[in-house]
C-alpha cells in the first residue's frame, strides 16, 4: 500500500469525549498523520441519543458517506461501530480491521442479570441465560467477527476466550497491546488513597470493593477509598500524587488505568481474570474479585511499607514499552496483509 492511501478510524467517542476508544482514536489519528497517510475519524454525534438498532442504521449510512477514496477501516469497537462499518465495508468493496478490546455481549449480560461471571467463565458456562436480545448480539457480533478481514486483539488472553465460540481463524487475528509509555514520575503519597474511578457498571465489582475496604479500614483507619471522576488530565495528576490504585472487576481485558499507574510509578490491586496478567505480575497484587476476604487481604498487604516498597521498585525496573508509533505502524503492517 502507498502512503498515499487513506484510514477511516470508527469510534464511537472522541475527544473532548472521555475514555479509553476516544484516546485510542485521537493518538493512532496523530500518528498514521507523523506516518504519512490521509485520515478520516468518524465517531458518534447523533447516534449517542438514538435507541440501539437506530444508532446503528444512522451510523451506517454515514460510514457509506465516507467510503469514497478509503483503502481501509480500522472500526474500535466490535457493536457500536465495528458491525455497521463492516457492513458498509461488504457492500463497497472495503477492508476492516477490527479491535477487540472488551466484550460487549458479556458486559450487557453481567449488567441486566446481575450474574456475576468472568468473561473468562462466561463463554461455554451452563448457567449464562441470555435473553432474546443478547442472543441476537451475540449471532450479530458471530457475524462481525467471521466477515472482519483482521482482528487485532490486544492480548492473547481474550483471543483465547472468544476464538471457539465465535469460530474465529487464527490466520486472521493479530495481538497489538495497549499503549505502554515512558515514565512520566510520581510523587511521594500524604496519605494512603487507593484510587477507584471507573464507569459504574456491574461488571467492576463496586458493592464488594466498598464492603472490603470498609473491612480493612477496621485495622488500619488511615486508608481512604477515593471514587471520584475528573476529566483525564486532572484524573493523572491525581493518580501521581496518590497511594495506589485499585481495581477488582470481574474481569478486566487490557485496562488501560492500571497501565497509566505504572508510568507514576504507582502499584495496584488488580483482578485475576485479566489478560495484563503477564506483562505486569510483578507489580501489583491480583486477587480473585469474587472473594471479599480476598480483596480485604489484598489492601492490608498493600499498606504493609515493606511490602509497597517491593512493588514500587519492581515498578522503577519496569522496561517494556509500546508506544503509539508502535501500535501505529502494526496496524499499517496488518493492513498490508489482508
Amino acid at each position: 500500500m502507498e502512503k498515499s492511501m487513506k484510514i477511516l478510524i470508527a469510534t464511537g467517542i472522541y475527544p473532548p469525549d472521555i475514555g479509553g476508544p476516544a484516546e485510542y482514536a485521537f493518538n493512532l489519528e496523530r500518528e498514521f498523520r507523523a506516518l504519512g497517510y490521509e485520515v478520516n475519524v468518524l465517531s458518534y454525534r447523533l447516534e449517542k441519543k438514538l435507541p440501539i438498532g437506530i444508532r446503528h442504521l444512522y451510523y451506517f449510512f454515514r460510514t457509506v458517506f465516507s467510503l469514497p477514496g478509503t483503502t481501509f477501516i480500522l472500526a474500535l469497537d466490535t457493536w457500536s461501530v465495528g458491525l455497521p462499518a463492516l457492513l458498509a465495508a461488504k457492500l463497497f468493496g472495503k477492508k476492516v480491521i477490527m479491535r477487540i478490546g472488551g466484550d460487549f455481549l458479556w458486559e450487557s449480560y453481567v449488567e441486566r442479570s446481575k450474574h456475576m461471571i468472568p468473561l473468562s467463565r462466561f463463554y461455554g458456562d451452563k448457567s449464562v441465560r441470555l435473553n432474546v436480545k443478547e442472543k441476537i448480539i451475540k449471532m450479530l457480533m458471530g457475524i462481525a467477527l467471521r466477515n472482519t478481514n483482521a482482528l487485532a486483539f490486544t492480548t492473547e488472553w481474550q483471543k483465547n476466550i472468544m476464538s471457539t465460540p465465535y469460530a474465529i481463524s487464527p490466520t486472521r487475528t493479530q495481538i497489538i497491546p495497549n499503549y505502554v509509555g515512558m515514565k512520566l514520575g510520581g510523587e511521594a503519597p500524604s496519605k494512603k488513597n487507593f484510587i477507584f474511578s471507573t464507569r459504574s457498571i456491574v461488571i467492576k465489582n463496586e458493592i464488594t470493593l466498598r464492603e472490603a475496604f470498609a473491612e480493612a479500614k477496621k485495622i488500619r483507619p488511615e486508608i481512604e477509598l477515593d471514587t471520584e471522576k475528573l476529566p483525564h488530565e486532572k484524573f493523572m495528576e491525581k493518580i501521581k500524587s496518590s497511594y495506589a490504585i485499585i481495581l477488582p472487576s470481574l474481569s478486566e481485558v487490557c485496562p488501560n488505568l492500571i497501565l497509566e499507574a505504572i508510568q507514576r510509578g504507582k502499584p495496584f490491586i488488580l483482578t485475576k481474570d485479566t489478560g495484563l496478567y503477564e506483562t505486569v505480575k510483578n507489580l501489583g497484587i491480583f486477587v480473585d474479585p469474587l472473594d471479599k476476604e480476598a480483596i480485604t487481604k489484598a489492601i492490608l498487604r498493600l499498606v504493609d511499607d515493606a511490602e509497597y516498597r517491593e512493588y514500587v521498585k519492581n515498578i522503577e525496573t519496569f522496561a517494556y514499552r509500546h508506544s503509539w508509533g508502535d501500535m501505529a505502524e502494526e496496524y499499517i503492517n496488518l493492513s498490508k496483509k489482508i
